[in-house]
């Protein structure tokens, strides 16, 4: 049915307005008394699978990345579809319109999505509005029902790199109150000179400065860790010299995670003609193309960290068995978004429940 829908109404709007239509769909079908309840009883109904990590206890594995909910204002009604986490942004210091449209393509051939957003955001105040507001809507939800929180902050474009610590910081004072957990996304390539940030010299200072931001303005945290979870997004693009290099500084400064990874900017990724209108577009690709490159840097940051640090998975994830392929890899959560563009709003549960069965069915024949 969703595969229709997509073809005769989804497919031939502009991606971006597509991905507006759908998102306030969902928030007004979640807002009707009566509505959400039978949303959470059709979509999400056996998706509780609890499991800790950072401090915190999550529904389930599957999460929905960053860059579905800028601004943090739909955070109930996407926790309907069965997500046990939803990550928020990227939220920035400052609103900013992000770059001109069009900037947002679907690769329908290749099942993938291409985007040079931009952090197009409301700001860190607009941001701590919404998700404060969200947070009291899903207090009426059973605790089992309520998604894990993260929020995730980036650079403002007009800002000055060698200013990126305090704007960072900025963000983290409004955002922090509010997160269950906070991700510095250095790692979009939609930000002109960002993923220089990556650099050993560079991210530390802004680990730093964001850690002691939320330390100042949150005294009880969520996370029985004692302070507000912290992580770093990584590129898939980086050498694995570099992957490693970002690993150390991790532990070494004490960062609580890694999510591994954000989009590629390798256009060899892609087959067929999309691959060509690709090399002549600006912008990060995401979707199932980027499943073995994430797949061989979760393999590497996990070599390299051991049990030092919770690592968050995202880049290609399809299916049930692509979310056991991650753990068994060493990720203790996975993330996606551009498949349910895709495969529409059934697909989270319908992979958490096979992703249970397939648990349960391991246990019952005790792992033969």
């Amino acid at each position: 049915m969703y595969s229709l829908i997509f073809k005769l109404f989804f497919a031939p709007m502009d991606a971006e307005r597509a991905h507006h239509v759908s998102f306030t769909a969902l928030r007004i079908l979640d807002s009707v008394p009566g509505l959400g309840r039978l949303l959470r009883l059709v979509l999400a109904r056996g998706t509780r699978d609890e499991v800790d990590v950072l401090g915190l206890r999550f529904p389930n594995r599957l999460g929905l990345a960053a860059g579905f909910d800028k601004n943090g204002e739909g955070i109930r009604a996407l926790s309907a579809l069965g997500f046990g986490h939803i990550e928020v942004g990227t939220i920035t210091a400052h609103a900013q319109p992000g770059n001109d449209k069009p900037r947002l393509f679907r690769l329908r051939d290749n099942l993938a999505l291409l985007n040079r957003m931009g952090f197009n955001n409301q700001g860190a105040r607009q941001a701590a509005f919404n998700i404060e507001k969200q947070r009291r809507s899903i207090v009426s939800l059973p605790d089992a029902q309520r998604p894990i929180i993260g929020i995730n902050i980036g650079k403002t474009k007009v800002v000055d790199a060698a200013d990126a610590v305090e704007d960072y910081a900025s963000s983290a004072r409004f955002c922090a109150p509010l997160a269950d957990y906070l991700v510095i996304n250095v790692s979009s390539p939609n930000t002109p000179g960002l993923r220089d940030l990556q650099s050993v010299s560079s991210l530390e200072p802004i680990i730093d400065a964001v850690r002691s931001a939320a330390a100042e303005v949150v005294t009880t945290p969520r996370s029985t860790l004692g302070h507000v979870p912290l992580l770093v997004k990584i590129a898939p693009d980086l050498n694995d010299d570099d992957v490693v290099e970002i690993c150390d500084l991790a532990v070494r400064s004490g960062v609580d995670g890694l999510i591994a990874t954000n989009t590629t900017i390798d256009r060899d990724v892609l087959t067929g003609r999309e691959a060509d209108f690709a090399r002549g577009q600006a912008g990060g690709i995401s979707g199932r193309p980027l499943a073995r490159r994430s797949m061989e840097v979760l393999r590497l940051v996990k070599a390299t960290v051991g049990e030092n640090l919770s690592i968050i998975s995202v880049g290609g994830i399809a299916d049930s068995n692509d979310i056991s392929a991650r753990l068994a890899a060493g990720a203790d959560l996975v993330q996606s978004y551009s498949e349910m563009i895709y495969s529409g709003p059934f697909w989270p549960g319908r992979i958490i429940r096979a992703r249970r069965a397939q648990t349960l069915l391991t246990r019952g024949t005790g792992g033969a």
